[in-house]
């Protein structure tokens, strides 16, 4: 399992319509093969900062069986006006304990 954290930084006052734009676009990226879970959070000293946090079976999975899709095209029409710049994406996988 890979997490993918994407740090989204919104337009100054598009806020609110990015997090309904979320709201629609979600379950396209939530029904894609191997993604496991999804979760949106919003910066609380910096509001117009978004992290998105998706569990993916593996990095293939995201680059193949979303990225490379239909369905991404789908998430980035609806989310992607409200971007202030690119998003920072990374993955990363657990530390043992």
């Amino acid at each position: 399992m890979v997490l993918e954290v994407a740090l989204i930084d919104v337009t100054p006052g598009h806020e609110d319509e990015f997090a309904a734009a979320y709201a629609q676009a979600r379950p396209i990226l939530a029904g894609a093969e191997g993604c496991r879970s999804v979760r949106m959070t919003r910066g609380v000293e910096s509001p117009t900062r978004f992290v998105l946090l998706v569990e993916w079976d593996s990095v293939e999975a995201h680059d193949v069986n979303f990225r490379q899709t239909e369905r991404f095209a789908q998430w980035r029409g609806l989310i992607g006006p409200h971007f202030a710049g690119p998003p920072l994406v990374e993955h990363f996988i657990d530390v043992p304990a």
